[in-house]
């Protein structure tokens, strides 16, 4: 593998259930300040940028409200964002319908109420990305620059990162299952 240079915004307990392996998908809507006015995948491997802004205690689920405790009890200093995993995606899923969405509810660490209010929000629909992560060899300490800020998914880094040594969070067979489980509940076959 070679270095990144790409990052995509999320909350910090998202990042965390990321890199613990309690999900590995990525649902979005997409930011305000997004280049097309939604989202859209712009690089197929990125570091996980952990965010704090609009990070909600009602906007996760009830079992991973001591990974939101966590991230906040280990947020780097005001001014620095704290790189360690990055992820790779082979593709995205658009929902159209929020029965789909819903049906995801064991996948990931959205609280149901939030994946609803980000589906209805302005144009009806959902973005998710299977991620394949990975713990980096070391922990990259970056000045958060205002070329960062701002409602968007992706960022542009000052540099590329290293992410040579990168260990997999979860098995190719893991993985491999949580691709099949989004197969079988968002492509259901046809009875014939």
């Amino acid at each position: 593998m070679s270095g990144l240079r790409h990052a995509f915004k999320e909350w910090a307990v998202i990042c965390k259930a990321l890199a613990e392996g309690r999900q590995a998908i990525a649902l979005r809507k997409g930011g305000v300040a997004e280049k097309t006015g939604e989202f859209q995948v712009e690089q197929p491997r990125f570091w996980l940028y952990p965010t704090y802004v609009h990070q909600q205690r009602d906007g996760v689920t009830a079992d991973v409200l001591p990974l939101l405790e966590q991230a906040e009890a280990e947020r780097p200093p005001e001014g620095v964002v704290q790189l360690t995993h990055f992820a790779e995606t082979s593709g995205v899923y658009h929902l159209h319908n929020l029965p789909a969405a819903l049906l995801l509810g064991g996948m990931h660490s959205w609280s149901a109420a939030t994946v609803k209010s980000r589906f209805e929000y302005k144009r009806p629909g959902l973005f998710v990305l299977p991620v394949r992560v990975y713990k980096a060899a070391q922990t990259f300490d970056l000045p958060e620059t205002a070329h960062y800020a701002g409602c968007r998914s992706w960022v542009e880094l000052e540099r590329e990162l290293p992410t040579d040594a990168a260990a997999p969070v979860l098995s190719d067979e893991a993985y491999q299952e949580v691709l099949n489980r989004l197969d079988r509940l968002l492509k259901p076959t046809a009875l014939a």
